[in-house]
């Protein structure tokens, strides 16, 4: 983990734009790190990030579920709020990102949800304990850290999983080391791997088993759980209804 009177000044601070209906975060003007609508706080506005959430597929409750990267906070919100038996940890390097929790409606942190500072690959290299589910979406002014996608990372990122634990990993799909990227996970876990591009096609989301994955996805929650509003089931819906698809795809022969 990060030296803890390590200077801020090391690490890019983040602005946030605001609509009338929305809050965003970003490192330039020209991407979108994160963003919000303000009426519905909890809601996944981004496209990609209905995309990850297609991980209930796979396991629609895990017990422990650990993140890195907290930007504005969509997925943690959401997993806090629709996983209630779930416990959250979220690992966030810049303290910049941490001090606008506040701003992007992010829970306090309490028994089971808790946000801290530190290094993404220490946290999988030296985990405090292993989880059900690895949720991996950090990106700092520059891109993805070369750190969050080594192959030491990859492999770090296996064994911090329970048996059958699943890592969700979103990916630049124009970046130059797309396919380098793709190939370190696929030596980290086998063939247990579905590649998932988001309707725009700027990012791809890599679902990956430390087990059998397609013998944990579960179409019947293609209908909709009782924790999920009519509203959030239908925004969902077509990112789940896309990951399906992949998994039928990646089941046929030849």
């Amino acid at each position: 983990m990060p030296d803890q009177h390590s200077s801020s000044n090391e690490h890019v601070k983040p602005f946030v734009y605001q609509t009338l209906d929305s809050k965003s975060l970003h490192f330039s003007i020209c991407e979108i790190q994160s963003r919000m609508q303000t009426q519905r706080p909890d809601a996944l506005d981004l496209d990609y990030t209905r995309t990850m959430m297609g991980a209930l597929l796979f396991n629609s409750s895990p017990d422990t579920l650990a993140m890195i990267g907290l930007g504005g906070g969509s997925l943690a919100k959401f997993c806090y709020r629709h996983l209630p038996d779930t416990r959250i940890k979220v690992v966030e390097i810049n303290p910049h990102v941490i001090a606008l929790r506040d701003e992007f409606c992010v829970p306090a942190d309490d028994e089971r949800f808790k946000v801290r500072r530190g290094d993404g690959a220490d946290f999988v290299r030296f985990p405090p304990y292993k989880v059900d589910m690895l949720m991996v979406d950090g990106f700092d002014s520059d891109g993805q850290p070369p750190a969050l996608c080594s192959q030491r990372f990859y492999d770090d990122c296996h064994e911090a999983l329970q048996p059958n634990g699943l890592m969700v990993v979103n990916l630049h799909s124009g970046h130059r080391h797309f396919d380098s990227f793709v190939s370190r996970m696929q030596r980290s876990f086998g063939e247990e791997m579905l590649v998932v591009p988001d309707s725009d096609c700027s990012n791809s989301i890599v679902f990956a088993c430390k087990g059998l994955l397609m013998r944990r996805f579960k179409p019947s929650l293609l209908r909709r759980p009782a924790r999920f509003d009519s509203q959030t089931w239908d925004e969902l819906m077509p990112a789940f209804a896309k990951v399906s698809d992949a998994v039928r795809r990646w089941q046929q022969p030849g």
